[in-house]
């Protein structure tokens, strides 16, 4: 089935009604939603080209059309005749837009020497087809509904078909793609969903069975009907649904049809004129003013000739509450020209020069309640405004400002420089209701003009004086004062405390760069925040306040002492003061503390952050790089986080925090006594720690503990009952009665690593016994020789490491292929050991049930030949006629041999070995990897094996003789190896599946020859070769 989403109309009652708005559509049409007539000459404003805003037009969107194809492209035409007397041939006024109008749909099909019926795919046809005759499309769509009819599942955005075309073409030919911004222009264009059937068909969109309509328009239109769905836009829906459209939006939304393009221009949506740093024209501007005549609000700022923009905007726009400029000259005219604006009540004006520049700017308006001229070049400003509210000068080069606002909260004078004191204090004393100052950077303010200032205003709560270096506040009251900023003023001293602490109702306080500051003391009920930072001198800060939420203190160097007193703050952060030694706080609700790097802290800073301290509630505490800690002792019920590292001077670590979960040591390399009783950690790495001597852990919830590296731990007690992992690795101090203690005290132990623990013995290994679920362990580097305590108490094992268990004779494994020891057993290292060759064989013949298996640097291994039946190993390079011939019957006896479930074999550096045969009968229809790498003195391999994917015979030097059955082979290394082109070729032409062969450095293979391989082995994608010149 197809489902069509017509915008139009398909009903024969409604054609009648075209064929008059036809006739009257150059009347109508030259009043049209967005033409307009300025001085005798009627001009287009066009919100195509607002919307398109690419290079071509200008920056806001206007565009005048000069290429009338181009024009109708956009959908715009402009219909004027080339002698330029402005009359259109076809009797049109001379600007016109059209949108969706059939008539210059022609003259644009007839311009680029096209039929009617031809343009953009549209046939006359297929238009019958689609029951939409010629006379339809100009209906305007203003009060159409959409209609949905129901007839396929696979939705396309469409145009009709030429009338040259083949009618079977399939609708894809004609689609169109609204992703790259094709917009069907007015009524001429059918925009409409296709839902193509699977089935295919002829092609047709409108025919449900798939072939061609005989019976024409009419009965298209019949079937289309009768599977009719409508779906009424309303007005008012659509008008919600624009209100959430910019002006950009809203222009591309007009070009959709024209109930879009009136309801795109409801004034609503165009209260707000924004032409910043548009390039319109005066002439453009009064275009739109006309239109808009009830726009509240105007941005004119970085436009050019503002100051006509400004004043046709003033004398047009009679509800304008709302006025940006900037950017340009604005003449005497526009500040008299205010008052005609009897709604403004809020002015800008950025970067203009006012006037002359020299002259006395007046700015007289009864009802403007924010007025902002900032960055303008004016010698004296007069504002008499009764009701302004905010008002900011700053950055503006006056020398003079007389101000008459009785009702002004907000004054900004920051940055004016030529304003003199008398003239702040003239400025600020004329307004009894203000409650907000910002005069810094104006460096002639003096305490005098603070004096009258807080006389004469009684309400004033913010007072900004930075970088006045003439205020030290002597004297000064200003009880009211809530927001208090004194960066960079050089006459704050330690004296200016007394006249802040009269300031009762302070909540923020900025004191950074003072550089003759040395002490702060205030105790102040509502003060919230205070910054001190780069102040050089400061020595000592003594805050008191139960509001106080907020402290920054930064890069004071001198800083010693520090005595805080709040029930609010909850973060401190004192990073870097290399001098604070005396630090005291009660703060009842601190729950973060940074004391990073804070060099002069001593061991009686633990007492701050214990219970009995007065931060009952912290839950993180950094102390990194606090070099002069030695013995640090947390006694704490609420500390959660704990940071030393790099506390270098540390020895003695003494933790009883119940919920403890998270503690950092590196850098604590002289760490000799640790006790976490009791913690609620759930981890923790002593590895970092090499001197530790004594440890001590009762952690209930503790799953993984890393011990390795404690080279001199010598007496450990673990209480870890939920302990899961232990890595004592290089403890070489660790005796068989701290062994049997963990492991009665930590029973659920699944993976233990005491590799290089040199001192367990039997004793500590019959105590695994106690470990039933112990399924790794790792006694490689020991110096063992018996493993039956091993076979006796660790019956669940499943990974066994005996790396360079020198020790270990040749019957120390006979339990594991004569008793079925460890019968859970998958993984064995027995790397570097000195077990024969006979044990090695016995090993791999009998026990089938291993995966994993390493026999590097195996010295005593010579051939690994599984090439007779029965699964036993047989060293053929020794078998010549003084040799035991083994039985006839032996050797034709047929033992069925079970599957070997061996997935990896490691036998690297085996220097000994030369030949390896792993033949189909050995079974090994599990094993992916074999690593033969730096067998210096193989020389022949022979490898069948159904599922190799990995063979690795990198540096074998002396390796002649290569053999592979492996289909699944996917990654061969032969690097540095002798084999020579022509067996190597014959190797890898069994190998289906082979994409990666390595063969750098190999001698006898040129990589001139590299073709020949990727003949042999078509799958080949990489092959790594040397640029040898041979």
């Amino acid at each position: 089935m197809r489902l069509w989403c017509c915008f139009g109309v398909v009903e024969e009652e409604e054609e009648k009604e075209e064929e008059a708005n036809i006739k009257g559509e150059s009347g109508d049409m030259k009043e049209g939603l967005f033409s307009s007539e300025a001085e005798g000459t009627s001009q287009e404003f066009s919100f195509v080209a607002m919307a398109n805003d690419r290079p071509g037009t200008s920056q806001m969107g206007f565009s005048f059309g000069e290429n009338e194809e181009e024009d109708l492209l956009l959908g715009l035409t402009v219909a004027r005749d080339r002698g330029g007397n402005g009359v259109a041939g076809d009797g049109c006024a001379p600007w016109e837009l059209a949108i969706g109008s059939s008539r210059y749909y022609q003259r644009y099909a007839c311009a680029r020497g096209q039929g009617v019926g031809e343009v953009d795919g549209l046939g006359c046809d297929e238009e019958t087809s689609l029951g939409l005759g010629r006379g339809n499309h100009d209906h305007d769509f203003q009060y159409k509904r959409a209609k949905v009819l129901s007839d396929s599942q696979e939705c396309h955005y469409a145009t009709a078909m030429s009338p040259g075309a083949d009618t079977s073409t399939s609708p894809a030919d004609g689609d169109q793609n609204i992703s790259q911004g094709s917009v069907p222009s007015g009524n001429d264009m059918v925009f409409y969903l296709s839902l193509t059937p699977n089935g295919g068909g002829n092609g047709n969109p409108m025919d449900s069975n798939g072939g061609g309509d005989d019976d024409g328009g009419g009965n298209s239109t019949s079937k289309i009907e009768d599977v009719e769905v409508r779906m009424d836009l309303t007005d008012d829906l659509l008008h919600m649904v624009l209100s959430f459209l910019d002006h950009i939006n809203l222009c591309r939304a007009a070009r959709v049809c024209r109930q879009w393009r009136a309801a795109s221009a409801h004034e609503d949506f165009w209260r707000f004129l924004n032409f910043e740093n548009r390039n319109i024209s005066p002439i453009q501007f009064a275009d739109m003013c006309r239109r808009y005549p009830n726009a509240t609000e105007v941005n004119l700022s970085g436009a050019p000739d503002i100051n006509s923009l400004v004043m046709k905007a003033i004398t047009s726009l009679k509800y304008i509450e709302t006025l940006i400029v900037g950017e340009g000259k604005l003449e005497d005219g526009f500040f008299h020209a205010l008052g005609d604006c009897s709604m403004l009540n809020s002015l800008s004006v950025n970067g203009a020069t006012l006037g002359n520049g020299v002259q006395e700017i007046a700015v007289f308006h009864d009802r403007l309640r924010h007025l902002q001229i900032t960055k303008c070049r004016v010698l004296r400003i007069s504002v008499r405004c009764p009701q302004l509210e905010t008002l900011s000068l700053k950055r503006t080069n006056m020398a003079h400002a007389l101000l008459n606002c009785p009702q002004l909260h907000e004054l900004d004078i920051a940055s004016c420089h030529k304003l003199s004191d008398a003239g702040i204090r003239s400025a600020a004393t004329s307004c009894p209701l203000l409650a907000s100052l910002d005069m810094s950077n104006c460096s002639c303010v003096s305490d005098e003009t603070l004096r009258e200032i807080a006389l004469m205003c009684p309400n004033l709560r913010v007072l900004n004086a930075s970088y006045c270096p003439n205020i030290s506040l002597e004297s000064v009251r200003l009880p009211m004062l809530a927001v208090l900023k004194l960066c960079s003023c050089e006459g704050i001293t330690s004296a200016s405390m007394a006249a802040i602490s009269h300031s009762y109702m302070l909540e923020v306080l900025e004191l950074d760069n003072c550089s003759l500051l040395t002490s702060v003391s205030l105790d102040l009920p509502c003060l919230q925040n205070i910054r001190l930072v780069h102040c050089r001198k400061f020595v000592d800060l003594n805050l008191q306040s139960p509001m106080l939420s907020s402290i920054t203190v930064s890069n004071c160097p001198a800083l010693h002492r520090i005595n805080i007193t709040s029930s609010s703050l909850q973060k401190l952060m004192l990073q870097k003061q290399e001098s604070l030694t005396t630090l005291a706080l009660q703060c009842q609700s601190l729950q973060e503390l940074d004391l990073t790097e804070c060099e002069s802290l001593t061991n009686s800073i633990c007492e701050v952050f214990s219970d009995s301290g007065g931060c009952p509630m912290l839950r993180s505490l950094v102390l990194d790089n606090c070099e002069s800690l030695t013995a640090v002792e947390f006694n704490s019920s609420s500390l959660v986080s704990l940071s030393l590292v790099g506390c270098r001077a540390m020895t003695t670590l003494e933790l009883k925090c119940p919920y403890l979960e998270q503690v950092f040591l590196d850098g604590c390399d002289h760490l000799e006594r640790a006790s976490f009783c009791p913690v609620g950690l759930r981890s923790l790495n002593l590895g970092i720690c090499p001197k530790l001597n004594v440890l001590r852990i009762e952690a209930p919830h503790m799953v993984v503990l890393e011990l390795k590296g404690c080279g001199v731990l010598s007496e450990a007690s673990i209480n870890c009952p939920r302990l899961i992992s232990l890595d004592a690795s290089f403890c070489s101090q660790l005796k068989d009665d701290c062994l049997s203690a963990t492991t009665a005290s930590c029973p659920f132990i699944e993976s233990l690593v005491l590799m290089s623990c040199p001192s367990i013995g039997p004793d500590g290994l019959f105590s695994l016994r106690r470990l039933s679920y112990l399924i790794l362990l790792d006694l490689s580097y020991t110096f063992l020789m018996n493993l039956q305590p091993v076979f006796e108490s660790c019956l669940q094992l499943k990974v066994l490491k005996l790396q360079a268990c020198k020790y270990l004779t040749d019957s120390s494994l006979e339990a594991l292929y004569k008793e079925g020891a460890l019968p859970a057993l998958r993984e064995l290292d027995l790397s570097y050991g000195s077990l024969c060759q006979s044990a090695i064989e016995e090993l791999l013949a009998c026990c089938t049930h291993l995966t994993h298996v390493s026999l590097n640097g195996c010295v005593n291994m010579h051939d690994l030949n599984w090439g007779y039946s029965g699964g036993q190993l047989f060293e053929l390079s020794s078998f010549d006629g003084s040799s035991a011939i083994c039985s006839l019957e032996i050797i034709q006896e047929q033992i069925e041999q079970p599957d070997r479930l061996l997935q990896n074999l490691n036998c690297v550096g085996c220097s000994n070995i030369k030949k390896v045969v792993i033949p189909p009968r050995a079974r090994c229809l599990h094993l992916l990897s074999l690593n033969l790498s730096l067998s210096a003195n193989l020389k022949e391999v022979d490898v069948a094996c159904s599922n190799l994917s990995f063979l690795n015979l990198s540096n074998c030097y002396s390796l002649e003789i290569l053999k592979l059955g492996c289909p699944k082979l996917t990654s061969l290394f032969l690097q540095s190896c002798s084999v020579s082109e022509e067996i190597l070729e014959a190797a890898i032409s069994n190998c289906n599946m082979l994409e990666t062969l390595d063969v750098r450095f190999c001698p006898k293979i040129y990589s001139v020859n590299m073709g020949k391989l990727r003949v042999v082995c078509p799958s080949l994608k990489r092959i790594f070769s040397s640029l040898c010149a041979s």
